[in-house]
C-alpha cells in the first residue's frame, strides 16, 4: 500500500511538506515554512510538526525539493536536525540552500545531490523523473513517481505561461507523454484557481516596464523577490542599450543573482553592472538598482531607503520606484507604508494597483484544466492552497471529467492510500504548526500567544511588596509600575489609589499562617487589582505581584 500523508500546505499558502511512504521506506517532497500571521505575535516563522518523521526516521531515505522559494526549502534545516538524509535539488536550489545551511551550522554535514530534469532517480521501491516547470523562481520541476501501485504526478508550483529564461519553459511533452503511459493520480498546484483565464505572459510585463524605464529620467529602483531571476533577465535586457548601470543590494538579491550567473541561468553584460560605493560617479539617469524590499520587511534595504535610514542609498525627487511583485495577504499595511514614506521624499511609486508590472507565478483555471487533460489521471488530488482552493480545484477537476468519487479532497495529516482496489483518504495523523521564535522552536504554543494578546492590548502592571518574614509588616511598598496600561503621569491616581486597595489586603490578612501568607497575599492581591482596574479603566491588564518576606 502507497501511503501519501500531507504535513503541510493542504489548508494554507505555505508550510509544503509531504511524505510518500511504501513499506519501509518514506520519501520527503519539500519543507517548507511560512510566515506569521497577525495573531502570531513576536512568532519568526511557522515549520511544519515533524513528529511523524522523528517517529518514523529509520524510514527516511531522502528528501527532493520542488524549487528555491521559502515555502518549500525554509523548513529543511530544521528537518536536517530531526534526520540527517540526502537532499535532492536543482543547482539554483542548491545554491539558494548553501547559505541557509551555513547559518544553521549543518552545511558541512549535509548531503545535497544536484539534479536535472528528464533525470531519474531511483531510491527503491520509487523511482523519481523530474519535468521542467515554469515558476516565479528557476529551476523548478514537478515529480513523476512511479511507485508498485502506480505512477503519481505532482506538479509543483508551475503556470503554462512562456518566460524570458531560455529552457524554463514547462516542458508540456512530458506531461503529456505521462498521460498517455497511465497516470493514477495528479497532485496539482491549486493557488491561482480562483483566477480564470490564463496568467499573462511575461512579454507583457516587459513591454510595461520597458515604457516606465524608457520614461524615468532620474534614478530607477526595481523592488522583487530576490529569487524572481526571470523579472532580473527582463530588466537587464531593457537596459542593455541604453547607458545605465544596474546594482544589486541586499544579501538575498545579491547571493541569487550570484548563483544564477555562476550557473548560466542570468546573463549580464560586462561592464554594466557596478557596486553601490560607485553610485556617485554616475548621473541620476544613468543608474537602475534592483533591491529587496517589496513585501514591506522592516529591515530590508527598500525600507531602509524609504525612511532615510540606508546608509548608501537616499531616495531623491525624480527617482522612480518600481514595486515588481505582487502584494501578499498581510503585508498590504506595511507596504503601503513603504509607499507613502517613498511618495513623501518625492518619488514616483508604481505597483500592482496602478501599473501590469506582475505576474504571477501560478496558473490559472485554462492553465490548470490543461494540466487535467494532458495527464489525464484516474485519481485528482489538489494541493498547495487554503481549503476554498482545494475545494474549488476539485470542482474543476469534476468539470473537466474526473469523476467525484476519485477527487480525493485531503487536508494536513489525513492518509490519502492507494493500493490494487484504488484510492481513498482513510485515517489521520496529528499535524500541527511549530511556531519559530528566536532560538525557540515549538515552545511557543496557544498560551504564550494568548498572553502577548493580552499584554499587547491590556497592558501590565507589577506590584512590589516586602513584608516582615515575623510580623508580617511592610517593609518596603508597594510600589506599583505599568507599561502599556496607564500613562502615569496623566493618570498617576489611578495607580496611587490601586495602593489603598493592596494595603487593604494586607490588613485582612494579618491573621493567616505565615507559612501561606505569600500566596494567599499574591491570589488576592490579583483578583482585587483586576476587579479594581476593570471597574475604575474597563481593561483587564496582566498584574504580576513580587511579594518578599525578609
Amino acid at each position: 500500500m502507497l501511503k501519501i500523508i500531507p504535513l503541510g500546505g493542504l489548508g494554507e499558502i505555505g508550510l509544503n511538506m509531504m511524505v510518500f511512504e511504501y513499506e519501509d521506506t518514506i520519501v520527503i517532497i519539500d519543507s517548507g515554512l511560512m510566515f506569521p500571521e497577525d495573531y502570531m505575535l513576536g512568532v519568526d516563522y511557522v515549520i511544519p510538526d515533524m513528529d511523524y518523521i522523528r517517529k518514523n526516521k529509520d524510514k527516511v531515505a531522502g528528501i527532493i525539493l520542488t524549487h528555491a522559494h521559502e515555502d518549500h526549502i525554509g523548513a529543511l534545516p530544521y528537518l536536517l536536525k530531526v534526520v540527517n538524509i540526502p537532499v535532492y535539488a536543482t543547482g539554483f536550489t542548491i545554491g539558494m540552500l548553501r547559505r541557509k545551511l551555513d547559518e544553521h551550522e549543518l552545511l558541512s554535514v549535509s548531503y545535497l545531490n544536484e539534479i536535472s530534469p528528464k533525470e531519474k532517480l531511483r531510491i527503491p521501491p520509487f523511482e523519481f523523473e523530474f519535468i521542467r516547470v515554469n515558476h516565479s523562481v528557476v529551476d523548478g520541476v514537478g515529480i513523476a513517481i512511479s511507485t508498485p501501485v502506480g505512477k503519481i504526478v505532482h506538479t509543483g508550483d508551475f503556470k503554462l505561461s512562456d518566460t524570458v529564461i531560455p529552457g524554463m519553459m514547462t516542458d508540456i511533452d512530458t506531461f503529456e507523454r505521462l498521460g498517455e503511459e497511465g497516470v493514477l493520480a495528479l497532485l496539482s498546484d491549486s493557488t491561482n484557481v480562483e483566477k480564470d483565464g490564463q496568467t499573462i505572459s511575461d512579454e507583457v510585463i516587459g513591454n510595461t516596464l520597458r515604457k516606465i524605464i524608457s520614461n524615468s529620467t532620474g534614478r530607477v529602483i526595481v523592488a522583487l523577490f530576490a529569487s524572481n531571476i526571470a523579472r532580473i533577465q527582463q530588466v537587464v535586457n531593457i537596459i542593455k542599450s541604453g547607458k545605465r548601470k544596474i546594482v544589486f543590494n541586499g544579501r538575498s538579491i545579491e547571493l541569487s543573482v550570484k548563483t544564477a550567473v555562476s550557473l548560466d541561468m542570468l546573463h549580464i553584460p560586462e561592464g554594466m553592472e557596478i557596486d553601490v560605493d560607485q553610485i556617485e560617479q554616475y548621473c541620476p539617469d544613468e543608474i537602475l538598482i534592483m533591491t529587496t524590499g517589496s513585501q514591506g520587511e522592516p529591515m530590508s534595504a527598500l525600507t531602509r531607503m524609504s525612511t532615510g535610514m540606508h546608509k548608501q542609498i537616499k531616495v531623491e525627487k525624480g527617482d522612480t520606484v518600481i514595486l515588481s511583485s505582487k502584494f501578499i495577504p498581510g503585508n498590504e499595511k506595511a507596504i503601503a507604508k513603504i509607499i507613502n514614506n517613498l511618495f513623501r521624499k518625492g518619488a514616483e511609486v508604481i505597483y500592482e494597483k496602478v501599473s501590469e508590472i506582475h505576474v504571477s507565478g501560478h496558473a490559472f483555471r485554462d492553465e490548470l484544466k490543461e494540466m487535467i487533460n494532458l495527464t489525464m489521471p484516474d485519481y485528482f488530488i489538489p494541493i498547495h492552497g487554503e481549503y476554498r482552493h482545494l475545494f474549488h480545484h476539485a470542482q474543476l477537476a469534476e468539470e473537466v471529467g474526473i469523476p467525484k468519487d476519485q477527487v480525493l479532497l485531503a487536508e494536513n495529516g489525513q492518509i490519502i492510500e492507494f493500493d490494487e482496489n484504488g484510492g481513498r483518504i482513510n485515517g489521520n495523523i496529528s499535524t500541527n504548526r511549530i511556531l519559530v521564535d528566536g532560538k525557540g522552536i515549538g515552545d511557543v504554543g496557544r498560551l504564550v500567544l494568548k498572553e502577548r494578546r493580552i499584554l499587547s492590548e491590556e497592558g501590565l502592571v507589577v506590584v512590589t511588596i516586602a513584608l516582615d518574614e515575623e510580623t508580617g509588616f511592610i517593609v518596603y511598598g508597594p510600589e506599583i509600575a505599568s507599561k502599556g496600561f496607564v500613562f502615569e503621569y496623566e493618570t498617576g491616581h489611578i495607580l496611587e489609589d490601586a495602593k489603598c486597595v493592596i494595603l487593604e489586603i494586607i490588613e485582612d490578612i494579618s491573621i493567616v499562617d505565615p507559612a501561606d501568607r505569600s500566596e494567599v497575599l499574591r491570589t488576592r492581591l490579583h483578583r482585587a487589582l483586576r476587579e479594581y482596574f476593570n471597574f475604575t479603566m474597563k481593561r483587564k491588564p496582566v498584574i504580576l505581584p513580587f511579594i518578599m518576606e525578609i
